[in-house]
């Protein structure tokens, strides 16, 4: 597995070689440190934990600051990849570099909360007809069955829109930025402007 913990900044589009207009997703990356190293002697499995996003020394309390090598700065995100294919030490700057040559990846992040809404915005229903003696626009009509007396469980409902977590697969990677740190992905990444994203080796392709 290679993968690294970056903020998605916004879109872009460039051209291919082709003249064909390509839109972009911009993932800047900042040096990813490796803060833990799993062994199989140890922990019974392989594994590197890589954080991102310094925090300041001032604002980190001790106990969060204690899980840190001496020399590493804490970090605000801390994840755990198993089988990290880069051979990697602790206290180990990672950068985009290690994505040269990788031509799809997968993307990890928060989909933006959308709060609580209906049934015609969250499961996409067709609603009643517009006119004004319908009476029936936007509702989502009966839910029960006739034969249970009860309500199904998993039934299409209003309730909370967005804000989980989701997996993009097999985008793919347009171009790998080494100066600026910026891997541009040909496709949308879930999340807001600014959300942290984890940028993975595609898994299937």
């Amino acid at each position: 597995m290679i993968a690294l913990i970056g903020r998605k900044i916004g879109m872009t589009q460039l051209f291919n070689e082709e003249g064909m207009r390509i839109p972009l997703s911009v993932i800047k990356v900042e040096p990813n440190v490796v803060v833990r190293e799993r062994t199989m002697e140890k922990h019974g499995y392989r594994a590197m934990v890589l954080g991102a996003d310094t925090l300041k020394k001032s604002r980190t309390r001790k106990p969060y600051a204690g899980q840190f090598p001496q020399g590493v700065d804490p970090k605000r995100f801390l994840l755990e990849f198993k089988d990290f294919e880069k051979e990697c030490t602790v206290g180990e700057s990672v950068g985009v570099e290690i994505f040269e040559g990788v031509r799809f990846v997968d993307v990890r992040g928060t989909t933006k909360g959308k709060g609580f809404q209906g049934v015609v915005r969250r499961h996409k229903f067709a609603g009643g007809p517009g006119a004004h003696g319908s009476k029936f626009h936007r509702e989502m009509g009966s839910v029960g069955t006739g034969a249970f007396r009860k309500i199904v469980k998993g039934s299409k409902m209003p309730g909370r829109m967005g804000n989980e977590r989701l997996t993009v697969q097999n985008l793919r990677l347009f171009r790998v930025d080494k100066e600026r740190g910026l891997l541009l992905i040909n496709g949308a990444v879930p999340g807001r402007r600014g959300g942290m994203v984890v940028v993975l080796k595609a898994a299937k392709k």
